[in-house]
């Protein structure tokens, strides 16, 4: 009875991240800002439908499990824009290790280690299976900004260049993804939702 209690406060308590919002805006919900949870959902169907683009073999169901806990530790931590200075985002690493150690330390004990384990593989992004879903957590909000005439992108000015080094884990790791996102660069470019370098 004492595992089954302990999953379910993990449980409820991920319920705190539909409270946590991000950057990108929902076009087709009056640009409402889109939370955390949602975004968890979203890059993880992403994942399941693009993975085949990747030219390294990929278990896409430890990708879409990746995906979907890669945004618990927000919970205590926070989101921090993708494109804050330096300093704010080395500050946010330890934050959200300490967040990884409570939230998923509410688990029973293997079931805590287990998810831990595969957050941490999903930071580093050392195994083909984090690299792509690092790269698919990079190139929804890219899809999101396009189709909302730069989103976030426009707001804070940020520059092609830096959206470059942002989504370069697909560079190698699937060709078409990355000549794909190259081509919406240059229309964002174009249209002025992204500044030339």
């Amino acid at each position: 009875m004492q595992t089954l209690q302990q999953q379910i406060d993990f449980i409820l308590e991920l319920d705190r991240l539909k409270g946590v919002c991000r950057q990108a805006l929902i076009k087709s919900d009056e640009n409402r800002q889109e939370n955390s949870a949602e975004h968890s959902w979203h890059v993880a169907m992403t994942a399941h439908v693009l993975h085949r683009y990747a030219e390294e073999p990929v278990d896409v169901s430890r990708v879409v499990m990746m995906l979907l806990i890669h945004d618990v530790v927000e919970i205590d931590a926070g989101d921090t824009f993708a494109f804050a200075a330096t300093h704010e985002l080395d500050a946010q690493q330890g934050i959200e290790i300490e967040a990884a150690k409570r939230i998923f330390g509410l688990l029973p004990e293997s079931q805590s280690r287990e998810l831990e384990a595969l957050w941490h593989e999903f930071e580093h992004a050392e195994t083909a299976d984090a690299r792509f879903a690092k790269a698919i957590d990079r190139v929804l909000p890219l899809l999101q900004n396009m189709q909302n005439e730069g989103g976030s992108w426009a707001r804070h000015s940020v520059s092609k260049s830096q959206v470059v080094v942002r989504n370069q884990y697909l560079e190698g790791l699937a060709p078409t993804l990355w000549a794909y996102v190259l081509e919406q660069l240059d229309i964002a470019v174009e249209n002025k939702w992204l500044k030339p370098d």
